[in-house]
């Protein structure tokens, strides 16, 4: 196991630089943005916001296995999972408004704070305390997908007054830089594992002068933003209106709720399915990582001039992948017939589908839900997704140890085969909706650089 997951890191890798490299070549020179103040301006924000995906990152790897070295059982490990999720939940509802009203400089600042104090909680073996920090890491995980990305705009637009149409290259490039992040941080993870002497709690010690930087980075060089908020029943009701009077709208919300909450069960499931054979969790991790991105640079590739596939394709594609995937799995963790390899490879093309899934449901999302009502259909979008993960959690919870694994993937591939109607539905509702369509490309957008 050790051995093939350190040739699937260097295989997929190899991938994706061949990848990139070969689309750098055929993409014909565009205009790069010589504006010193909006490249300075760029710099600030990335400066801060990849400080904090990088220690979010670096944590990833090694949860599970932090708990299980505290010596706590399946099931009480899967609550303090169900904790992190239920926190996510009622922090995410209320997170855009929270932020709006306190600021959303102040809001970063506390992103690092709660963060920081959600890593220094993996230092004890309390149960109760570990189960704070999963709190804590569910506001900070709110604060993180609300206030950076709200923090920009508002500068981007309002203070500084940039072309709008610059947004959008500046969280393409965020985006991709943030795969990079995840698969340098997998490595540093197994690494500072294995150098500081600290065992498994090692990369959440390290996480810490990652978000006292973004945070003092922040203070120094941002300016502070608020925005009137739009109140939150009225965001909730107006959500809930849009989502039941679109059907283009139900049914996307269903797909993403069937599959993330899959997600998070798989995020959940892969250390205990892999680190019984050796497998370097770091590597490990960093090798989904770098399927992810493999699986976006597909899809960039797909919906080019070239090939000009659609992103509902390639949605629906993402999905048989994962249905395909999870069979997989049902078969490779049999009580006493484990086969770790082939659990391993339907791990990467489950995150190979998630680097074609992700940027598929953006585009889709933003085409089909109205701008002024994305916060609140989000909002009811998220509520099913960790509801449905929660549950998936507790039942394994309450599951025997062999066959719960087993089990939990043969239901997680029937939710997954609901996904694939839901999403035959909506291939059947947009098939002639032109706006849904990528328009054919008539030459490269302007694209600020840096």
């Amino acid at each position: 196991m050790l051995v093939t997951a350190y040739l699937a890191f260097v295989g997929l890798l190899a991938s994706c630089l061949g990848l990139e490299l070969s689309r750098c070549r055929a993409k014909p020179p565009g205009r790069a943005c010589s504006n010193p103040s909006f490249l300075q301006f760029q710099l600030d924000f990335y400066q801060v916001y990849f400080l904090a995906l990088a220690a979010d990152w670096l944590q990833a790897p090694y949860l599970y296995k932090l708990y299980q070295h505290y010596h706590f059982l399946e099931g009480q490990i899967a609550i303090l999972y169900v904790c992190g999720l239920a926190s996510t939940v009622l922090f995410g509802l209320v997170a855009s408004s929270l932020v709006d009203w306190l600021g959303r400089k102040k809001s970063c600042v506390l992103f690092s704070l709660t963060y920081s104090l959600c890593c220094l909680t993996k230092l004890s073996q309390d149960y109760f305390v570990l189960l704070v920090g999963r709190a804590l890491g569910g506001l900070s995980t709110a604060l993180l997908f609300s206030a950076f990305e709200a923090w920009y705009i508002h500068e981007h637009v309002e203070r500084h007054d940039f072309p709008a149409e610059w947004i959008p290259a500046t969280f393409a490039r965020a985006a991709f830089w943030n795969h990079v992040l995840a698969v340098v941080a997998g490595v540093a993870a197994e690494a500072v594992a294995s150098w500081m002497g600290l065992g498994p709690v090692a990369p959440f010690v390290a996480a810490i002068p990652l978000l006292a930087l973004a945070g003092a980075l922040a203070l120094r060089n941002w300016g502070e933003n608020y925005d009137r908020q739009r109140a939150f029943s009225r965001t909730c009701a107006g959500g809930l209106r849009c989502l039941l009077s679109d059907r283009r709208v139900l049914l996307l919300g269903t797909i993403q709720a069937l599959f993330e909450s899959v997600i998070f069960i798989f995020v959940f499931l892969w250390t205990p399915v892999l680190d019984p054979h050796g497998a370097p969790l770091g590597i490990v991790f960093s090798s989904f990582m770098a399927a992810s991105l493999l699986g976006s640079s597909l899809y960039r590739i797909a919906t080019s001039k070239r090939y000009h596939l659609q992103p509902m394709h390639l949605l629906s594609l993402a999905v048989l992948v994962v249905v395909f995937s999870l069979f997989m799995l049902t078969f490779s963790t049999s009580p006493g017939q484990e086969s770790p390899v082939e659990s391993f490879i339907a791990f990467l093309l489950i995150e190979l589908a998630c680097g074609l899934y992700f940027p598929s449901m953006s585009f889709l999302r933003r085409k089909v839900i109205p701008e002024t009502e994305q916060a609140g259909v989000l909002n009811w979008f998220r509520v099913p997704l960790h509801l449905l993960a929660c549950l998936g959690l507790l039942v394994l919870h309450d599951s025997d140890r062999k066959t719960g694994t087993r089990n939990m993937f043969s239901i997680c591939s029937a939710v997954m085969v609901m996904a694939l109607l839901a999403v035959v539905g909506l291939f059947t509702v947009v098939r002639h909706d032109a706006e849904l369509r990528v328009p054919s490309p008539t030459g490269e957008p302007y694209a600020p650089e840096l």
